[in-house]
């Protein structure tokens, strides 16, 4: 027996089920273009819900307000991501500098080259003015971001691999080139006429480099003796003095 064909009604309801579930993703997608492109303030919820292909007053069935749709932004690109990250730490066996390379190329493929790192950009120019938006950022990107590096730098001090240092401010030191490369992508670059010629990868592989030649812990040279009884690295015996060699 051949099945029952699905009446017209039917399909078109399922298909619509399934357009509703997609319908948060889409808003979410277009609010992302519309924020990096034009900033947060000059954003209007009318222009997302236009390119989700929705009305306002479905946008506002998801999402309350438009800051409230920009936090959704960043939790589903960047906040949402930190529990993830944390468990990779947990599980990741190989040395810590393995550990802070395999991060920043994680970063850069999931964060850095995508859409979302123009958000960084956003933050920087329009912080001031929302401090409500600015209050969530730190709460949910900027301090588990510097809580992830710290336990980074903290693994490879107590194992040995890292030399003490002022973990407050390491963990800036981390941060820098990812900063940087955002404002690159998303301004300074349009500034340049050689910013084609930068690879980013290239270039994060040279400050990671950097950075771990300056946190990694270097083994002593083995001290030897000469035949004089002194070590290489000791100055050469003075000749004796014209006058200690006279006799009275």
């Amino acid at each position: 027996m051949s099945p029952t064909p699905s009446s017209p009604s039917t399909a078109a309801g399922t298909k619509r089920e399934r357009r509703k579930e997609a319908r948060p993703g889409e808003l979410l997608e277009a609010a992302l273009d519309l924020f990096v492109e034009k900033g947060f303030a000059a954003t209007r919820v009318d222009e997302v819900a236009a390119r989700a292909g929705v009305s306002k007053g479905t946008l506002f069935l998801y999402f309350p307000s438009k800051e409230e749709l920009f936090k959704a932004v960043v939790r589903e690109n960047i906040a949402g991501r930190f529990a993830e990250w944390n468990s990779e730490l947990e599980s990741f066996v190989g040395t810590t500098s393995e550990i802070l390379r395999y991060c920043y190329q994680v970063w850069w493929e999931r964060i850095g080259c995508t859409k979302a790192s123009g958000i960084t950009k956003l933050m920087l120019s329009e912080a001031q003015n929302f401090p409500e938006i600015a209050q969530f950022y730190q709460q949910e990107v900027i301090l588990p971001g510097q809580a992830l590096i710290r336990r980074i730098l903290e693994r490879g001090v107590a194992r040995g691999e890292f030399r003490p240092v002022n973990l407050d401010y390491a963990v800036y030191l981390v941060l820098a080139p990812m900063i940087f490369l955002m404002l690159w992508k998303h301004s300074l670059g349009a500034c340049v006429p050689d910013s084609l010629d930068m690879t980013p990868e290239q270039y994060i592989e040279t400050q990671a480099d950097n950075i771990l030649h300056g946190l990694c812990v270097r083994p002593e040279a083995p001290a030897t003796s000469t035949a004089a009884g002194t070590l290489p690295s000791d100055p050469p015996p003075l000749p004796p003095s014209s006058t200690h060699s006279r006799t009275p």
